[in-house]
């Protein structure tokens, strides 16, 4: 394949520098070439469009358990149709959106960012997907006879066949191991591909910041959902086949499930929330202009978080009885979390600190996502130390601080991702108006429904109810909730007409529209089926920035469309020496 990195000799606007790629096979068409492909992209997309419509199912679902919160003694909805509610919004948010969405940018963005042509193992890339598909099929499958009714944690005795002898429970079994085993095909194939081909020049300590979130999210799904596969096998044989591994009356124990499920569902978090940090750690020092501050800081923070996800599950259990020698470890190792969690924030920070700041919707939803996610932390001080945990246990607090969490850490994130990724995918640029319009909607409407829950909870208000008196503040509260969850649901609407609109209508992006400098920008948006026809060596954590550099350099800086762009020239004006 031939390639060349074009260097006008006259004006122009193209951004520089442009790939021009020739004689490559065209890419197939029609919906067969999409069922049957094996290309990273695609793939990409196509858990991108899937578990934003899981996404999209999920918010429907949150926004009737409000309309039936959104009073007292409420008869919206009846006590099953409630209980079958919440448990397909958690289930679906966390198995269906939260973890595959972040698969679907690992898919496609891992190998243009390592330089390289695919995935490892592309057919068991293709298999990941259709296995997540397989999962999501057989889940809603259950609203065709019983869907499960015991939340997404699915406790037993309350999942046992005397509670819930139904198929539903069944159904989450299955969707559980097929969405597990999606995740750890897939997770495998992260490694491996992260691990051998990155492109030449490109070590451990240039990866950039997103591919080292998606290295340690793989290991830490390899590690942990084996745990859950094992925990709900166990839980299909207590109900079908006689055993009693979590029958007390028989010699099991119920906490042997709380401990199983939260020693995967505590990292859970973490590889929820892990890539989200890896994509606010590519999109600030862009829209700051200058390098993002302490790479190494950030990359071994990623690391000992994942380290420290592992040993404190038992976090979630300090209302069960447990020596207190127990529970004091497992408050001191979760305080320990704070410290790389706030290098992190502090070196965010440190990043747009004397930037010359674009004020681009990527960056105001990297911004959000800060201070969201900064209150769940703080909230979770409190619900770490396992005195007060026990008065807030199992009510809106808790809801309020994983929403703040989960939301915070993850929603924000991944759709700073959408708004900055979108031209590379589509070729588009999305519009920025509305995109602004979307981020405060989501902004106001988020702190709106999740503030006061705090307070609910404080006053009393316990989650997973369907209806509470009228007592206190209560009623204000929760209807204050659900105004914010429409005006939230709004501002997600927003966005979604924004793609819809802009697949077809958005402006050209280029190869790089916000002059970036990792290297998924060095090819043409979006990237043809061979994804580089030269890939370069890579010299620093920026390799962008020096194929810029080398064209300067080759052009003599003769080339007008080579100059810099006003911010940038703003920037060297600010950090003089800063491209130096």
């Amino acid at each position: 394949m031939a390639a060349t990195v074009e260097a006008p000799a006259t004006a122009s606007t193209a951004p520089i520098p442009q790939v021009v790629a020739r004689r490559v096979d065209p890419e197939p068409k029609g919906w067969v070439s999409w069922v049957t492909t094996t290309d990273h992209k695609r793939i990409g997309i196509m858990y991108l469009v899937l578990t934003f419509a899981f996404f999209l199912l999920g918010g429907i679902e949150a926004l009737l358990i409000r309309l039936q919160l959104s009073v007292p003694n409420n008869d919206l909805l009846t006590p099953q149709t409630y209980n079958e509610l919440f448990t397909m919004h958690g289930t679906t948010m966390v198995f269906l959106f939260v973890v595959p969405v972040m698969a679907g940018f690992g898919n496609y963005f891992v190998p243009l960012m390592i330089g390289a042509r695919d995935m490892a193992f592309p057919k068991l890339n293709a298999l990941s997907f259709w296995l997540l598909v397989a999962g999501g099929l057989v889940f809603y499958g259950s609203l065709f006879f019983s869907p499960p009714e015991c939340g997404w944690t699915c406790y037993s005795p309350l999942s046992d066949n005397d509670y819930l002898p139904s198929g539903g429970v069944d159904a989450w079994i299955f969707l559980i191991h097929l969405t597990g085993l999606s995740s750890l095909v897939g997770a495998i194939n992260f490694y491996a591909t992260i691990a051998n081909m990155r492109a030449p020049g490109m070590g451990w300590g240039r990866l950039p910041l997103f591919v080292w979130a998606i290295l340690t999210y793989a290991v830490l799904l390899i590690l942990a959902l084996p745990v859950i596969a094992g925990a709900v096998t166990l839980l299909l044989t207590d109900r079908h086949f006689g055993t009693h591994f979590y029958d007390p009356g028989n010699g099991g124990s119920p906490l042997l499930w709380q401990h199983l499920f939260w020693f995967f569902g505590h990292p859970e978090v973490y590889i929820m929330v892990l890539p989200g940090f890896g994509i606010i750690s590519e999109v600030l020092p862009v829209f700051a202009r200058k390098p993002v501050f302490g790479y190494k800081a950030i990359a071994a923070s990623t690391v000992v978080i994942a380290f420290l996800g592992l040993l404190v599950w038992a976090h979630h259990m300090f209302a069960t009885p447990s020596p207190s020698l127990v529970l004091i470890f497992f408050m001191m190792s979760s305080f320990l979390i704070a410290v790389p969690t706030g290098v992190k924030i502090f070196n965010w920070i440190a990043t747009l600190w004397r930037g010359t700041i674009e004020y681009k919707t990527p960056l105001l939803f990297a911004v959000g996502f800060i201070g969201t996610f900064l209150i769940g932390g703080i909230t979770g001080i409190f619900v770490a130390i396992f005195p007060v945990d026990w008065q807030l246990t199992d009510t809106y607090f808790v809801v309020a601080h994983f929403h703040y969490v989960l939301m915070g850490g993850a929603v924000f994130a991944v759709f700073a991702g959408l708004y900055y990724w979108f031209p590379k995918m589509s070729g588009r640029m999305l519009g920025e108006g509305l995109g602004k319009t979307s981020f405060w909607l989501m902004l106001v409407g988020f702190h709106v429904t999740f503030l006061v829950q705090h307070s609910a909870g404080l006053e009393g208000m316990p989650r997973r109810v369907y209806e509470y008196p009228d007592i206190r503040d209560l009623a204000v509260l929760n209807m204050i909730s659900t105004v914010g969850a429409f005006i939230l649901g709004l501002g997600i609407l927003v966005t979604v007409i924004n793609v819809l609109i802009s697949v077809k209508r958005g402006a050209i992006a280029g190869p790089d529209p916000w002059k970036a400098n990792t290297l998924e920008w060095f090819t043409s948006s979006p990237p043809p089926v061979n994804n580089f026809d030269t890939v370069p060596r890579i010299r620093s954590v920026e390799p962008m920035k020096d194929i810029r550099r080398q064209v300067l350099a080759q052009t003599g800086g003769v080339v007008s469309s080579a100059q810099p762009t006003p911010v940038e020239a703003g920037r060297m004006a600010a950090h003089p020496g800063a491209d130096a």
